[in-house]
């Protein structure tokens, strides 16, 4: 109690002699990505496909008790990064009105996104999603942001950039054509294009970047329904597909330690979601899960509760379990709040699964380097 006094009147002694107290380390945050983060910037009539329904019930029921275009029963990681940092309101999706007049940042995330371009996908035969845009597009709309509000391009230096899980779609999309190519290749297409994104970004004056690699894929119902019985890992998920998702971390690693030695002034950090997703799925009882792998928002019962063409939503799947937080996904490939909310704070409070930890980000905004 008597430290809390002596702080108290510190503060007081600062007012009166006039001098600022600083306010929270950062008041603006970008966001972009895929489905994971995106906050609205897609509709059933826009989203990826299979996943089409995102504008109906019972998506975003927990939280906000309606559909948010949110890809879950509530809140997202990006939206309890906003809460952590005491901003005014959640992020608003750039393609919504409400954008315009943002002054503590904007989403640019957009579900089916991918790494790499568009047309890639088109010339090789593979765009089955109705979803264009790619993280280049994003960046494009962020561009177009910064030209509207001269105010939000002069503190670009001081905003928090997250950068969402993003490549999922790119492996998924090219699923199909593994004969004529190669993950690798889309492995290493898919970091290239991303590192070239965030060195844009640092061009334009950032300086605080948090980058998000792939979680475990190979334990997404979607994937547990496609894989064949026997590709299993020690964890029962698709061994190869989460081989797949650890390849691209470790080159998506690599590809920041480089940012890093050439842009020793800027703060980049790796947000492991392969390391908290695989936490929760080695013990999902510690953290209040009893449904590892079963789907909450699905069809079909069984293991998985997962059907491709009864996703939720969808008029076959107008409900969802009646404990979504015991839970840890709600369509087959997106988590539920209760995860998100889980994996948010392996990322802003333990330290163990952002490099560096989100503190260091903190403490150099508040020093002003």
């Amino acid at each position: 109690m008597a430290a809390r006094r002596s702080d108290v009147i510190l503060l007081l002694l600062l007012l009166i002699a006039g001098v600022s107290v600083p306010a929270a380390a950062f008041e603006t945050v970008y966001a972009f990505g895929d489905s994971f983060t995106d906050t609205g910037n897609t509709h059933s009539t826009t989203g990826p496909y299979s996943f089409g329904y995102v504008s109906s019930p019972p998506y975003g029921a927990t939280f906000f008790h309606r559909s948010t275009n949110r890809y879950s029963d509530g809140r997202l990681v990006v939206d309890f990064l906003a809460d952590r940092l005491a901003l005014p309101g959640f992020l608003p999706p750039y393609l919504s009105p409400a954008a315009a007049n943002a002054t503590h940042g904007v989403n640019f995330a957009v579900a089916g996104a991918t790494a790499i371009e568009h047309e890639f996908f088109a010339r090789n035969n593979l765009s089955v999603d109705i979803t264009p845009q790619s993280i280049m597009t994003e960046l494009a709309w962020f561009e177009a942001h910064l030209r509207r509000s001269p105010a939000a391009a002069r503190v670009v230096g001081d905003a928090l950039f997250w950068v969402g899980e993003i490549g999922a779609n790119d492996y998924a999309y090219s699923f199909m054509a593994a004969t004529t190519i190669p993950q690798d290749q889309i492995r290493n297409m898919a970091v290239d294009r991303l590192t070239t994104f965030i060195e844009a970004l640092l061009k334009k004056g950032a300086k605080y970047i948090i980058v998000q690699g792939l979680p475990l894929t190979g334990c997404l119902p979607l994937t547990m329904t496609l894989a064949r019985p026997e590709d299993r890992d020690n964890i029962s998920c698709a061994a190869t597909v989460n081989q797949q998702s650890h390849a691209h971390n470790r080159r998506l690693q690599a590809s920041l330690r480089r940012l890093r030695r050439q842009h020793p002034a800027a703060v980049i950090a790796y947000a492991d979601y392969y390391a908290a997703h695989l936490a929760v799925m080695a013990a999902p009882a510690r953290y209040g899960f009893t449904e590892p792998f079963k789907t909450c928002c699905g069809a079909g019962g069984g293991a998985y509760n997962f059907e491709i063409f009864s996703t939720c939503g969808s008029p076959e799947v107008t409900t969802a379990c009646a404990q979504p937080a015991k839970y840890v996904n709600w369509d087959g490939v997106h988590m539920t709040e209760a995860m998100y909310r889980v994996v948010a704070g392996m990322f802003f409070q333990d330290g163990r699964y952002c490099h560096p930890p989100f503190s260091t980000l903190l403490a150099r905004r508040n020093k002003g380097n």
